[in-house]
């Protein structure tokens, strides 16, 4: 066993630039000792060879010496780290006193944009040392669910592993709600309509007063209150606040602010039938709550800000800092809550989980990290125009994330059984992870009968010597396969193609979850079918999956 002169030099070059163009022969020994233990048992003859590499280097230039290790082994040149990313400075923030709020509506599962969106209220609560509240706007009791309610908890807390200073339901403050109503109808600000949906919009978009808002305010109070015990029948009646009717913003046109619904409420069953709209509860929610800085995309529009700050003005609620940034767009896919729930309900999508979705509960399948949220919300930041993310720059960030650290095994997608003629018995000892040590080794007996992919052996030339990774090195010989060698410097020299494989009575029978929703049966290891739930391991040439269990496996990227 010899050290390769191209292997001396690159570590040689590698010890020149990272000290000031002078290589030490001791420093590029250990280097090679361990990649390849070993060489210790020819250390007399390796220390002269490595001592007459060093000083060619060190007879060269530096600027050389780095020009070819960029043209050698650019791997080993050491690269400036770059600057820490962090989101640009708020707005009339002050240190310790940013309170932002995600607030979901608890009608669907969370997908990629509501990650980012919360992500960018999380961070900026964590990079002021404030706060950041978690509330579900649950007013809409025909689409809010405790099942959603659920999945958003367990989404932000668990797999997003953050954690809001306040968790809570709107619908706990509906008793607030008609307290501010009943003030702005004192107030003369408010009033009781028993128009149509029809009518009412014909009059808006005319820019015409209802005549319903002539009416006394002792007349609407009496009326909210009958709204309240329930005698009128759903869309009946609606209370209306006093606007501008012929304002050039749509919104302010005497829009409605409380309507009936009869559904029941998943908390509060028939307790109320009267419900507030999304602009009065937001109103009432920041303006109570102790936000300071409302921060969300920008599809809301400029519109609601003018009306939600007119409902505070009236109220002498205190007024936020708002910023709006673009909207968040994955191509290929819908996030669309009313279109998911049909396309799901009719069996077009295996579930919320199904991998040809955005939502997180699909993408933590398909091994997105918490990690990899963050560094796409510092990418994407304030910006103002709509942010389209291919699912390859998802997969791209993400496996910047996994690579390190995650276990390595084999997977075979198109078994074929092949006998290795003279193959010796052995425990193949594999590594878990090619360069992290700390991730351990897997042992198997093995001796001539190995599964590979079928698409490895149509690609076997006749004579070549190829490695089943970890194992052993063989050739193809007039369509039989020959053992040649074990050891891994022979194959480094002279071999072709590394290959991965399973030991023939240690394959176990699974399914791997596809991007297309369509399961494929394959082969794993023994070891990866003993793994847990949840876990994320690579496959060794095939990509990152997901553990799902009952012997399933979900694939994520590459």
């Amino acid at each position: 066993m010899a050290a390769r002169k191209e292997d001396i030099e690159k570590y040689a070059l590698q010890n020149a630039v990272a000290f000031g163009g002078r290589a030490n022969t001791s420093a590029v020994i250990g280097k090679l000792l361990k990649e390849s233990p070993g060489l210790k048992d020819e250390i007399a003859l390796l220390m002269p060879q490595v001592a007459k590499v060093v000083a060619e280097v060190n007879r060269l230039r530096p600027d050389l010496q780095k020009k070819m290790l960029e043209e050698q082994a650019p791997e080993l040149l050491e690269r400036p780290k770059p600057a820490k990313r962090e989101l640009p400075e708020l707005e009339n923030a002050e240190m310790g006193k940013v309170v932002t709020r995600f607030p979901p509506e608890p009608s669907k599962h969370l997908h990629i944009g509501h990650a980012l969106s919360f992500l960018i209220n999380y961070m900026y609560a964590e990079k002021y040392n404030g706060k950041c509240i978690l509330r579900f706007e649950d007013t809409n009791p025909a689409t809010a669910k405790k099942e959603f309610v659920e999945s958003i908890r367990q989404d932000i807390t668990d797999y997003l592993q953050a954690k809001p200073s306040h968790v809570f339901a709107v619908s706990s403050h509906m008793p607030e709600f008609y307290t501010h109503a009943e003030k702005l109808i004192q107030m003369g600000k408010a009033y009781v309509c028993a128009c149509s949906k029809e009518r009412i919009g014909e009059l808006r978009q005319k820019g015409d007063l209802c005549t319903c808002r002539t009416k006394a305010k002792a007349a609407n109070l009496h009326e909210w209150r009958e709204m309240l015990s329930g005698k009128h029948k759903e869309g009946s009646m609606v209370l209306r606040l006093v606007g501008d009717i012929q304002s050039p913003n749509m919104v302010m046109r005497e829009p409605v602010i409380f309507r009936i619904s009869k559904d029941e409420h998943y908390i509060y069953k028939n307790k109320y039938c009267v419900w507030p709209m999304y602009d009065f509860e937001n109103a009432i929610e920041d303006g109570t709550g102790g936000v300071t800085h409302i921060l969300r995309s920008i599809e809301f529009g400029q519109m609601r800000v003018e009306l939600q700050d007119y409902i505070k003005d009236l109220l002498g609620l205190p007024k936020q800092t708002v910023v709006q940034y673009g909207r968040f767009n994955v191509t290929g896919t819908t996030t669309k809550g009313r279109e998911l729930r049909e396309l799901i309900k009719s069996r077009h999508y295996i579930g919320w989980d199904d991998p040809r979705l955005v939502t997180l509960s699909a993408l933590r399948k398909r091994c997105i990290q918490p990690q990899t949220y963050r560094e796409l919300a510092l990418e994407v930041g304030l910006s103002k125009t709509q942010t389209n993310i291919d699912f390859s720059v998802i997969a791209a960030y993400n496996r910047k994330v996994l690579d390190p650290a995650t276990r390595r095994f084999f997977m075979v997608a198109e078994p074929v059984s092949i006998t290795i003629e003279a193959a010796p018995q052995q425990v193949a000892e594999i590594k878990n992870h090619p360069s992290n040590e700390k991730l351990g080794t897997r042992k198997y007996k093995v001796h001539e009968r190995f599964y590979i992919d079928k698409k490895d052996l149509e690609q076997l030339q006749e004579g070549e010597l190829v490695r089943l990774m970890d194992c052993l090195n063989f050739r193809k010989v007039k369509g039989k396969f020959l053992f040649d060698s074990l050891e891994y410097e022979k194959f480094r020299s002279k071999g072709k193609k590394v290959i991965h494989w399973l030991p023939y009575d240690e394959a176990v029978k699974a399914k791997l979850m596809m991007p297309d929703a369509k399961l494929k049966p394959v082969l794993v290891e023994t070891a990866a079918a003993k793994l847990k739930e949840g876990e994320v391991i690579q496959f060794t040439r095939v990509g990152f999956c997901s553990v799902e269990g009952k012997g399933t496996f979900w694939f994520g990227h590459e």
